[in-house]
């Protein structure tokens, strides 16, 4: 079972950027489909992004395209997201997860069996 540890998060202005990194524990990360989500207080878990097994399909929720970008390196076992211009309403918990089985990229939480702990990204106005 792969374990996922998600880094990178911090607190930061408005309009600043941020890099998370999600580390697999296991050298077969390049077989997972993974996916971003994020939760902010009081709000349900919400959809970011995703990316394919080889990083050459990306899927990326409208309410961040165009300042959000995910990437990975299979030699490396982590996943990457690129957080620019962010914005208060970026505030959230920010959790990567992973999947072995589907084949198509997926934007629901069911679609992913195994979760990291969360990293918290602060944006300030």
């Amino acid at each position: 079972q792969v374990q996922l540890v998600e880094s990178g998060g911090g607190l930061v202005q408005a309009g600043g950027s941020l890099r998370l990194s999600c580390a697999a524990s296991e050298g077969t990360f390049s077989l997972y489909r993974v996916g971003w989500f994020r939760q902010a207080p009081g709000k349900e878990r919400e959809f970011v992004a995703a990316i394919s097994r080889s990083g050459g399909g990306s899927d990326v929720a409208d309410s961040v395209k165009g300042r959000f970008t995910i990437s990975r390196d299979n030699a490396k076992n982590t996943v990457y997201m690129q957080l620019n211009s962010l914005k208060p309403e970026d505030t959230a918990v920010y959790y990567c997860a992973a999947d072995r089985i589907g084949t198509l990229l997926s934007r629901s939480r069911n679609g992913y069996p195994y979760w990291g702990q969360g990293t918290q990204v602060t944006v300030s106005s």
